[in-house]
């Protein structure tokens, strides 16, 4: 079982959406990262190389972005945004991935 983290970003992205998405982005995280984070499925995918983080986890149109650090079992959440099309905004400012 691993444990989760959230970057102080992170936890600032998650307060900046309505309490409904805050809780459906929660519940997906744990069901999601809580057991075998690093195994690829339709919702989750290894990135490549980037500035935010090495895996993206998809809970419809919304993006968490997270690093696995396997030796201690820790998931760590780096940003949590949306996609609208191909743009991806984190905190309403548009961010390159």
């Amino acid at each position: 079982m691993f444990e989760i983290e959230f970057t102080p970003e992170a936890r600032d992205d998650l307060k900046g959406l309505k309490k409904s998405q805050q809780i459906q982005i929660l519940d997906a995280i744990d069901q999601q990262l809580r057991y075998e984070p690093t195994v690829e499925t339709r919702n989750r995918k290894r990135l490549r190389p980037n500035l935010i983080a090495e895996w993206e986890l998809r809970i419809g149109r919304f993006r968490v972005f997270f690093n696995v650090e396997q030796p201690v079992s820790i998931v760590s959440i780096e940003a949590i945004g949306f996609k609208i099309g191909n743009l991806f905004y984190v905190r309403g400012e548009k961010r390159e991935l």
